[in-house]
This record gives C-alpha cells, structure tokens and sequence, in this order.
C-alpha cells in the first residue's frame, strides 16, 4: 500500500538552500515579513521566543525544532522588551558568518542553527495545504542532528553536495511530519491519516488511484455512512473527499507530465480517467491550460 505521506514529500521536491547559526544576547528583537518558502531551526542552547503570525507565541528551549512549511511573517526575540529589527528575507543578502542579535560579543543567551529550502513542484501550494502551517517539536533528538548535517553539508562545497541535501531535506521533512501527526493536528493530511477511520480510505485513494472511486465506496472502506464520512474527512482534511482525490490526480498528472516519456493515454488511465479526451477537459478545468501545452511548457 502507498505511503501518502511520503508520497507528498516526494511530489513537493524540497531542495535544500541555505543554513546559518544565529545568537541572541541581551535585548533583542527581529521581524521577518512573509517569505512564502519553507524554512526551519533548531536551538542548540539557551531559549527564546518565536511569534508567528496567527498563532500563539512559543517559547523555543535547547532541543526544540521548528519547521514552517510556508514561512508567514514572525518576530524572534529574547525576553526582554525591544524593537524588532526589520528583515526582508527575499531582499536582504543571505549572511555568510554566524548571525549575532542584540549584545555583542560574550555569551550568547540562545544559539540556533536555521535554513529555508525550496520545493521544485509547481503543485507546492496545495500540498503545503495539506501540512500545519507551524511545527514546533521538542525532545527529538534526530531532527536536531538532520539540521546539524544540513549546516555541515551547506557550508561544505563537496562533490554531490546537492544531491546529498535534498535527501536530508527530505528525511528533515518526514521526522517533523511524523512527530507532529496527532489528533490535536491542524486540518491535513497529517491529521486525517491518525484517524483510524480515514486513514484506510486515504490510503485506498493513493494506493489505486486509477480506480473510479466514489464516496460510497470510500465511505465503506471507512466503516462510515457515507454522510458521516463525507463531514469527518471534510473537517479533518480541509477537503471533501473528491476534491481531494481531484486534486491528488492532478498532482500526480503533473509530475507525470513534466518526465515527458509518457504519452497523454498512458498519463490518463494512471491518473483514473477512461480516455485522453476525458482527461484532458478535467486537467484543462483544474490547471488552466490542455496538459498538451503543459508538458510543453515543462
């Protein structure tokens, strides 16, 4: 049975960009407008503080990891009162030395280590959709040390460098996404696969995705009425159940049409439709353009 969850991963196609240590001593403060890019960090000692925009402020310790799939705005910030500084992530030049906040020189108060990566897919805003917008993590010591081999790796020019971050990125992807999966999770995949109910019918939908399903057939392999599965994996995913099949299809679509070794017949019948021609007008609908003129454009 397909594994949804790394499916997603390897549709978005993270590549990683660029990590940096940060300090913080003393009073200080720094306000980062919206970046739309994934970014992440992990305290390596002391604590601070992270507001996110909507969400409640948290408080980072030693150990703690943070991944925002989309990067909103957010203020960083010690525990003292300060004006924030100002950034903006995609004016300001990435810094090539450790970033120092507040009182130079001496101990700092907190020492981090953050990035930001990119995802390749074109689909990467609607599979983020699918994912928190904040992932705050305590206590996992393997995501600290993934973030640690993505600083040694980014800083260090060897060969296969690039290949080797985007699997670590990936691996950095999968650990946060497994250890924020709970029933307190935000609408999502993550939360509709820890409902035993939903989770079968999820997996029924990427593992046959050919299959011309119908919400009473996944409302069955959900041991559901067809009503009560409709509204349970509307709230928990954020989609009634063929709008997110429709949208997986047309995810996949595209990754199959961007490889250019497939013909439009074989890409149809993959993605769960009976002729090119049917495909084509739901691709044409969903995308904006005939995924003739999408594979050229690839």
């Amino acid at each position: 049975m397909n594994d949804p969850l790394s499916e997603v991963i390897a549709l978005l196609q993270p590549r990683a960009v660029f990590s940096k240590p940060i300090s913080g001593a003393g009073r200080w403060a720094v306000r980062y407008s919206e970046f739309g890019q994934p970014s992440f960090c992990t305290v390596l000692e002391g604590s601070c503080r992270l507001a996110v925009d909507g969400h409640r402020p948290l408080t980072l310790a030693a150990g703690d990891f943070v991944l925002l799939p989309a990067t909103p705005g957010f203020t960083m910030s010690g525990f003292e009162p300060a004006k924030p500084e100002r950034i903006d992530p995609k004016v300001t030049p990435a810094p090539t030395q450790e970033v120092r906040h507040g009182t130079r020189g001496g101990r700092p108060d907190v020492r981090l280590l953050g990035g930001y990566f990119a995802f390749g897919s074109p689909d990467a805003t609607l599979l983020v959709s699918l994912l928190p917008a904040v992932m705050h993590i305590r206590g996992v010591e393997r995501l600290s040390l993934l973030v640690r081999l993505v600083g040694d790796e980014s800083r260090e020019r060897r060969s296969g460098r690039d290949l080797v971050l985007a699997r670590l990125v990936e691996v950095l992807l999968i650990e946060a996404l497994r250890s924020t999966a709970g029933e307190d999770a935000p609408p999502g995949l993550l939360r509709g696969l820890t409902d035993a109910r939903l989770a079968p019918a999820i997996r029924q939908m990427h593992g046959q995705l050919a299959r011309p399903w119908t919400v009473a057939q996944l409302a069955k392999t959900a041991a559901l009425s067809r009503s009560a599965f409709f509204e349970r994996f509307t709230q928990s995913v954020g989609l009634p159940p063929m709008g997110y099949l429709l949208a997986w299809r047309m995810a996949v679509a595209k990754d199959l049409l961007r490889r250019q070794d497939l013909g439009l017949a074989e890409v149809a019948e993959r993605v769960g439709y009976a002729s090119a021609s049917t495909f084509s007008t739901a691709f044409s609908r969903h995308v904006g353009q005939a995924p003739s003129h999408y594979a050229r454009a690839q």
